[in-house]
């Protein structure tokens, strides 16, 4: 079993910058690839970032890419999304998910963990 726990989430202005994070803990060997998804209120659930076990690979949805980053400290069991020149589009629940592929990883059934979820509110 795995856990994953999402935090950072917040309050902040169209613009600006914020950072979640994702903490592992439990059998996270297990695990390979690592994402980030968001659901707003009335929409389906969808992959923004993936990455990697060695974070040399790295996936983003055409909406985010460009502005948003995914990284991972393996050493930490830590996986954080840096997310910058925000937008009220942005605002969402974001979830921390981790797979145990390597190359099929960006629709909800290829995750097998997932986080409760940290909210991101993007004002105007």
């Amino acid at each position: 079993q795995v856990q994953l726990v999402e935090s950072g989430g917040g309050l902040v202005q169209a613009g600006g910058s914020l950072r979640v994070s994702c903490g592992a803990s439990g059998r996270t060997f297990s695990t390979s690839s690592m994402g980030w998804f968001r659901q707003a209120p009335g929409k389906e659930r969808d992959l923004v970032a993936a990455i990697s076990w060695s974070g040399g690979t790295t996936y983003y949805a055409a909406s985010v890419n460009g502005r948003f980053t995914i990284s991972r400290d393996n050493a930490k069991n830590m996986v954080y999304l840096q997310m910058n020149s925000l937008k009220t589009e942005d605002t969402a629940v974001y979830y921390c998910a981790a797979s145990k592929w390597t190359t099929r990883v960006r629709t909800i059934v290829d995750y097998d963990y997932w986080g409760q979820g940290t909210q991101v509110t993007v004002s105007s």
